[in-house]
């Protein structure tokens, strides 16, 4: 077993104020997700410009952030919410909820589509690669700040956090591995495919699901919440439930979009060739 290591939370002071390695994490993390969608622009059939792509990028970090932390508040902490309204404001101080984050991106990226008049599932499709890195540099922020501490364990990598006496998971890095790099590959081979429309927003919802309903068995269950339904179900676990419903029903709706399609296509293409031989 291993030590947490303890790591400064702030990481640079300037005076009176202090800037913190989890919003440099969330900066990062938007930096990275431009870079990523900036890559793929010219695969789309509308085309971003560098400006457009800052416009959605701004559009995100304000639906990530109110979102995220409106979300862990009405999940997570609303009890906490009510003794100090002001803890809605201490981001710095972690409290940030990915499904929480996920509907603030979801409206922000609606009301980007109404005024820049693309179609919703369009301008998602297009974001659903650029996230998942993204999400990987947040968990880091929850590794730095000591958060997320895992199920006790003995396994030879466990980690002993400031305060405990027992071996537990680093749940956090495990979530920053699937959420990050792995989920990232998987939706970036699926968005390099001629896909329907729906289906990358589709595939991002329901493999996110099931990266972090597994990771949940090796994270500790919020200690003023614990198990919330059937003796063994966490909050994230059952938050992840709608994702993948929903996440299903774009992708098995957009491949019948496609069948219906290609159906079309291959009918016209035989009437044309009946057409020709007669």
């Amino acid at each position: 077993m291993f030590n947490y290591p303890i790591i400064d939370p702030v990481a640079i002071s300037l005076g009176p104020l202090n800037i913190h390695w989890y919003a440099i994490s969330y900066l990062l993390g938007f930096f990275v997700c431009w870079r990523i969608l900036l890559s793929m622009s010219p695969m789309q059939r509308q085309p971003w410009t560098r400006d457009a792509l800052w416009d959605l990028i701004s559009y995100g970090v304000f639906g990530v952030i109110l979102g995220g932390r409106m979300g862990y508040v009405l999940f997570y902490g609303f009890d906490q919410f009510l003794n100090d309204p002001l803890s809605l404001l201490r981001i710095w101080q972690g409290g940030m909820s990915f499904h929480g984050g996920l509907l603030g991106v979801i409206a922000a990226l609606a009301l980007y589509a109404r005024r820049h008049g693309r179609r919703f599932l369009e301008v998602t499709d297009f974001v659903a690669p650029g996230a998942p890195l993204a999400l990987g540099l947040g968990r880091i922020g929850n590794f730095i700040n000591g958060e997320l501490p895992g199920r006790i364990t003995d396994v030879p990598w466990a980690l002993i956090y400031p305060g405990d006496l027992v071996g537990r998971h680093p749940s956090s890095l495990y979530q920053m591995s699937l959420e990050g790099p792995v989920l990232f590959g998987l939706v970036y081979l699926i968005a390099r495919q001629s896909r329907g429309l729906g289906f990358n927003s589709g595939a991002f919802l329901v493999l996110y699901a099931a990266f972090r309903f597994i990771t949940e068995f090796f994270r500790a269950p919020d200690p003023h919440m614990g198990f919330v339904a059937l003796g063994w179900l966490t909050q994230g676990q059952v938050l992840c439930v709608p994702m993948v419903i929903l996440g299903l029903f774009l992708m098995i709706r957009s491949q019948s979009q496609t069948d219906a399609e290609t159906g079309a296509i291959a009918v016209v293409r035989k009437r044309t060739r009946k057409r020709k031989i007669k």
